[in-house]
């Protein structure tokens, strides 16, 4: 209660502590030194978590609704399969394979990167680039129909 000064979260802490207790406790070798451990890991615990709530602050939704996007992306609402598809055969061939496999066939990073024969890391960064693409190829696809139609 001292490093909270909120029962609820001093009892999650003591909860967390615990837990670790229970998964590495067996590493101590000088049982006599069990207290000091364990208020050592509720110290850690308690800044582990402080940070983290620095980092994420958390706000209520009424509070931040001002500040989120009202605008829902219209191209997301009209675009089917029959429309991205030929712009996804104007992505770069290097990004075309991890699109489709993430997109159209539902696979993950992991089975991606061992059906391509690459690291996961590589997998990720020709997934972001050829959406960043298709987006483009896409977006410039649209105005070019609407200007045809004009």
């Amino acid at each position: 209660m001292s490093l909270t000064r909120v029962e609820s979260d001093a009892q999650d802490l003591t909860q967390q502590t615990f837990y670790i207790w229970a998964t590495k406790g067996h590493q101590l070798r000088d049982l006599s030194k069990v207290k000091a451990w364990l208020f050592t890991t509720l110290h850690r615990e308690f800044l582990k978590t402080r940070r983290r709530q620095i980092k994420f602050p958390h706000y209520d939704l009424d509070e931040v609704s001002q500040h989120l996007p009202t605008i829902l992306p219209k191209l997301a609402e009209h675009t089917d399969s029959s429309q991205v598809l030929p712009c996804l055969a104007q992505v770069d061939e290097v990004y075309q394979a991890a699109v489709a496999l993430f997109y159209l066939e539902d696979c993950s990073y992991k089975d991606i990167a061992e059906i391509l024969a690459v690291p996961v890391g590589t997998i990720k960064s020709r997934i972001a680039r050829g959406v960043t693409q298709l987006r483009k190829i896409f977006a410039f696809g649209n105005r070019a129909r609407q200007c045809q139609r004009r």
